[in-house]
């Protein structure tokens, strides 16, 4: 994250950190950088707006155009939820999938 930030040009460089850090991660660097007009951005699901969104990717899923199933590292049931969050922790999964009707 910080090499990341501190790579930017000044003036007009613009960093985006996505995804979810470690627990346990800090960003620290020299306040000066900010005054340098470097720009530290995040994204939470890339800014995904469900409503707007998720009607074009079902239709685009339904038409097997979109494939979903190849990011799938992982199947879980609900009762093994903690599982999910284990790879999750650990960086082992891409996507899991929780199923929440029956085993």
């Amino acid at each position: 994250m910080i090499q990341a930030f501190e790579s930017c040009h000044d003036g007009w460089g613009v960093a985006v950190l996505v995804g979810v850090p470690h627990s346990d991660a800090v960003f620290a660097t020299n306040p000066v950088n900010f005054l340098n007009e470097r720009t530290l951005k995040g994204t939470f699901f890339g800014n995904y707006k469900p409503r707007s969104d998720l009607p074009g990717l079902v239709e685009l899923y339904l038409a097997k155009k979109l494939e979903l199933e190849k990011f799938i590292t992982h199947e879980v049931s609900f009762a093994d939820i903690n599982k999910a969050f284990d790879y999750m922790i650990k960086g082992e999964s891409l996507r899991c999938v929780i199923n929440v009707i029956g085993n």
